[in-house]
């Protein structure tokens, strides 16, 4: 099938979007197994967020993938896959905040880009977030993996790199509600590159490392003496599998987060991957990935726990050009799909993401959905899988999407969703329509920031029923559209929360132009 094919089947797919719906193939309407809500076991969770994974790397995706992703195939295959699915920004930090606090991150103090290695921490200690919520439902929680919201190191000087490695760190995912934490502080490209296990280093740097190296770059920084970058990847996933398998034998439900550094850079396929996708190290590196996500639905699987563990699947954002996509398109495959931009965008291919959700006592195999949801929304859907209501103050931006996983949704679950860019550009999106208060990607893409076309119009408008690829700015053409999700995007803003409830604050002033 050729590309531009592509563009009509996307095109169809979002259009259906508007109206919304799950879907199993020709069999019609998803019918779930039925529950009984008031005897039935709550169900183990598991969230797996990969790093710049593009929604076209997956061959369950993308039916032109010059790669194949079989592991993650077959979880599509035994769950559902979500057509239409958005981190709430297209870089890192700001996506993850949005994931455990179901808060958008532009209401914190991160305006625009990404917090580094050294970074003090960013989720309040009074915030409640996923892991929180769980732990007060009898849940075991663990984050094994990126964390990349800050903490607050051991210092023994006023610079951010004069780090106390002996010493305590401060404010991680301890007091963000996980009762266990191993993890890194941020990208694998970002120094200190050290393991830090609830609190404490593991073991102290013994050497300064760095790498020129184009595809398996980092930084130059202190490491720890059992910190090596292309076995972080492993390492990560085989404790996810191991806690997975301590964590089921006791009988009691737990939330494992498992934030995996990979495919961002450095790309570090190891050697029984290097070469297999005959394209570049980026794709290796997927399919390592893949191989990784088999590692993890083994562990469940051995564990005994599949039918009542909910399993997601997805990534914080969209590729980066670090892949380099010049040698990707080459050989015909396209990270982003059908989609404009890339990771850091406004545009689609910056926070359009793949999204699987596994849970074989209620999501039945081999369905689809096609409608719009957000990472924010898992903080709203483990409360209405527990039957629970959340304060106030919590989950300002999250929505349920419980009767997605179901069939019950009866129209679309939220009522728009907003996205930010690198630079702190906004985007919303309602039906079929997308407004970008921006005139450029807002990120990396032409035209970057400050780079757009003289007269260029400052917002831009798509109708993605019959525009996915961004192309036709229609904003002069609709300009009650214009005005009617401006005025939506500032009442977002100005009462501290997209959902129904109490208005609450943001950190500082939030301007929606830029």
């Amino acid at each position: 099938m050729k590309r531009r094919d592509f563009m009509k089947q996307a095109a169809m797919v979002t259009a259906a979007a508007a109206v919304g719906g799950c879907f199993g193939g020709t069999k019609g309407k998803n019918t779930p197994k039925a529950a009984d809500a008031g005897t039935q076991k709550a169900p183990n969770i598991i969230y797996i967020l990969t790093d710049d994974l593009g929604y076209g790397d997956l061959s369950c995706l993308n039916e032109n993938s010059k790669i194949q992703t079989p592991y993650l195939d077959k979880l599509a295959k035994e769950g559902m896959i979500f057509m239409d699915a958005h981190s709430s920004s297209s870089v890192c930090t700001p996506t993850r905040y949005g994931i455990l606090t179901g808060r958008y991150n532009w209401r914190s103090r991160l305006k625009k880009g990404v917090l580094n290695g050294y970074s003090s921490h960013l989720i309040d200690p009074e915030r409640m977030t996923v892991a929180d919520l769980l732990k007060q439902h009898d849940y075991h929680t663990a984050c094994i993996g990126k964390w990349h919201l800050g903490w607050d190191w051991a210092k023994k000087g006023p610079k951010p790199h004069e780090v106390d490695y002996t010493g305590t760190v401060k404010n991680g995912p301890d007091v963000n509600g996980f009762d266990y934490y191993y993890a890194h502080c941020g990208s694998l490209d970002m120094a200190p590159y050290v393991y830090v296990e609830n609190g404490r280093v593991t073991a102290q740097p013994d050497r300064e490392t760095q790498s020129k190296d184009k595809y398996g770059w980092w930084r130059k920084g202190p490491t720890g003496s059992d910190f090596q970058h292309d076995d972080v990847l492993p390492n990560f996933t085989r404790r996810g599998a191991k806690y997975i398998k301590e964590r089921a034998a006791t009988g009691e439900p737990f939330f494992l987060y498992l934030p995996l550094p990979a495919p961002h850079t450095p790309i570090l396929p190891t050697k029984e991957f290097q070469g297999k996708s005959g394209i570049n190290p980026y794709c290796d590196f997927v399919i390592m990935v893949d191989h990784c996500i088999g590692q993890i639905t083994k562990a469940i699987e051995e564990a005994g726990v599949k039918d009542n563990t909910l399993i997601v699947f997805t990534a914080d954002n969209g590729c980066s050009p670090a892949a380099k996509f010049d040698e990707m398109h080459a050989k015909d495959h396209y990270p982003s799909y059908v989609y404009r931009g890339h990771k850091a965008d406004i545009y689609e291919g910056g926070h359009r993401i793949p999204f699987i959700v596994r849970w074989p006592d209620r999501v039945k195999a081999s369905t689809t959905c096609d409608d719009t949801v957000c990472l924010t929304d898992l903080m709203a859907t483990c409360a209405d899988i527990l039957g629970t209501k959340l304060p106030d103050n919590a989950g300002e931006d999250s929505v349920s999407i419980l009767p997605d996983l179901t069939g019950t949704a009866t129209g679309p679950v939220r009522e728009a969703t907003v996205h930010h860019s690198i630079n702190g550009s906004f985007s919303i999106r309602q039906d079929k329509w997308k407004l970008e208060l921006c005139p450029g990607s807002g990120g990396w893409s032409a035209p970057k920031p400050g780079k757009a076309p003289k007269g260029s119009p400052p917002v831009q408008l798509y109708d993605l029923s019959n525009d996915i690829g961004e192309k036709n700015n229609v904003q002069d053409k609709h300009p009650d559209v214009v005005q009617q999700l401006t005025s939506l995007l500032q009442k977002y803003v100005d009462q501290g929360r997209s959902t129904p409830g109490v208005p609450q604050t943001n950190e500082g002033k939030t301007p929606i132009m830029r």
